[in-house]
């Protein structure tokens, strides 16, 4: 069993960032490790939602797990609210990153071709910084744009994908891998770039015409996971991307029409049999 460290905000109620790690890295079998930068009472497309910052107690909270000579077999980074709480996370991998350790950064800061509201260009080159010490890094197209310079385009051909991830390369990680990637009508997915073997892998499914907060966590959760369980890169986006989509799908059927997230509950039994019938 993998131990993995999850350092992201928690929504008490929204379904994304920690309450989606947590349930499907410890579903998909790892023993799920969480450091909550933040504490919000619904996820920011509720109205009037209630913030509690955790900054001060990061460092704090990992100490006290350095005193008990704890562990780590990866370091899973989502949504980081500040640029001082990036040079934090920083920091905190590495104490505890060794030899075997992963590190699996979702840069999440955009989406649209525009930053979130609380972000601007120098918390995207943070995020950069923090992309560069990581194995793999999972940005959308936007968060790419920002992080390299390369104007964010709503058309594309495969050859601006792969400028792309050959100049999120060149920040220092090994392995991007771009998420939302659609290469032909009515299909998504994402497309990586393997920087030890020089090889692009890449995985397109059927575009559901529906919009979920979260499912970007999701996808990127599930990802992990399956990194962690030894799969490749192919199967890894495989069950990530089919994982998704049907959660998208089931949840499009739910009579009670839920709108801030989506039914992954109901679907955990069908990323079980995934990861069995992906076994390497």
């Amino acid at each position: 069993m993998k131990k993995v460290l999850t350092i992201q905000d928690i929504s008490c109620l929204g379904k994304c960032s920690l309450t989606v790690a947590l349930p499907l890295l410890s579903a998909m079998g790892h023993e799920t490790v969480i450091l909550p930068t933040a504490v919000l009472s619904t996820h920011t497309m509720f109205k009037n939602f209630t913030c509690k910052d955790l900054s001060d107690e990061l460092e704090k909270i990992t100490e006290h797990w350095k005193k008990e000579n704890i562990t780590f077999d990866a370091i899973y980074t989502g949504y980081l609210g500040t640029e001082e709480e990036i040079d934090t996370v920083i920091d905190i991998i590495s104490k505890f990153r060794n030899d075997k350790t992963m590190v699996f950064v979702d840069p999440a800061m955009g989406d649209n071709g525009v930053l979130y509201p609380a972000f601007d260009d120098n918390y995207a080159k943070h995020n950069a910084k923090l992309c560069a010490i990581a194995d793999y890094i999972l940005p959308n197209i936007t968060e790419a744009s920002y992080m390299t310079d390369i104007p964010y385009r709503e058309e594309y051909d495969e050859n601006y994908i792969k400028d792309m991830l050959n100049a999120l390369y060149k920040l220092g990680c090994p392995i991007p891998i771009l998420t939302g990637v659609s290469l032909s009508k009515g299909k998504t997915g994402a497309y990586g770039f393997n920087g030890k073997n020089t090889q692009y892998f890449y995985y397109q499914n059927d575009l559901i015409d529906a919009r979920y907060h979260g499912t970007g966590d999701i996808f990127s959760s599930v990802a992990v996971g399956a990194f962690l369980k030894g799969l490749s890169a192919e199967k890894a986006l495989k069950i990530a991307a089919d994982y998704t989509a049907n959660t998208i799908a089931v949840t499009l059927k739910n009579p009670e029409k839920p709108w801030y997230g989506v039914d992954f509950e109901a679907t955990i039994g069908l990323l079980l049999k995934m990861l069995e019938e992906n076994k390497d």
